[in-house]
């Protein structure tokens, strides 16, 4: 996860100068992601962000779908499952910043590697996976705000997000690195709309993992 992120922003970064005056980021991996870092980060976004900009946010982790509620929580690396409220991000926090920042805005939302709430070794946000309605549901919400906010999901449905050393990535940022770095500019106009990028990012994945794999817009 940390190395998908790391080289998104990488990118992204590349893009000061261009279409983009200035390009401002903030990465939360491994250790670092707790709740409270997390929660930092987003209030950061909320102060950074303008009416002119494009707000870019990358969700790369895992989550659960608590039974009692049907809420669906983000887990952070120190999550307890115990007392999800207190410890995890729940999906109506991710909703009032979406609806909160000004511009356009684009959300990215990923799973990578499994294992348990606490799980160790690679650090990261480790959770059992929700259900498929679940997510779907809490995915729905979230594009659901005022004024629009784009969502593109690695997968669909109860698919796994696949990775392979080959591709040094996992299949869904594979696309999306190669998408925003100009293989989804088909008219070769430099620019590179939600649209096309959906279009590209759809495909590729599907070719990475042999359609095992199917990103949604």
């Amino acid at each position: 996860c940390s190395s998908d992120l790391a080289d998104l922003v990488k990118l992204v970064v590349q893009k000061q100068g261009t279409m983009y005056q200035t390009v401002e980021t903030r990465l939360v991996t491994d250790r670092d992601a707790t709740r409270a870092r997390i929660l930092a980060g987003l209030d950061w976004l909320r102060q950074q962000a303008g009416a002119t900009d494009t707000t870019l946010l990358f969700l790369a982790g895992h989550g659960i779908n608590e039974p009692a509620t049907g809420e669906y929580f983000f887990l952070p690396v120190d999550a307890d499952p115990a007392r999800a409220a207190q410890s995890m991000l729940p999906a109506a926090a991710l909703r009032e910043l979406l609806a909160s920042l000004p511009g356009r805005v684009v959300l990215l939302l990923d799973t990578c590697h499994s294992g348990s709430v606490l799980g160790r070794g690679t650090g990261g946000l480790l959770a059992p996976s929700p259900t498929a309605l679940a997510r779907e549901r809490a995915i729905s919400d979230l594009a659901s705000v005022e004024g629009g906010v784009v969502v593109m999901t690695a997968a669909t449905g109860s698919q796994a997000s696949i990775e392979d050393a080959a591709w040094q990535n996992g299949a869904f940022t594979r696309a999306l690195l190669e998408g925003l770095g100009g293989r989804a500019d088909l008219r070769r106009t430099g620019r590179v709309t939600v649209n096309m990028l959906d279009l590209y990012v759809s495909e590729r994945v599907r070719e990475l993992t042999a359609g095992t794999q199917t990103p949604a817009t």
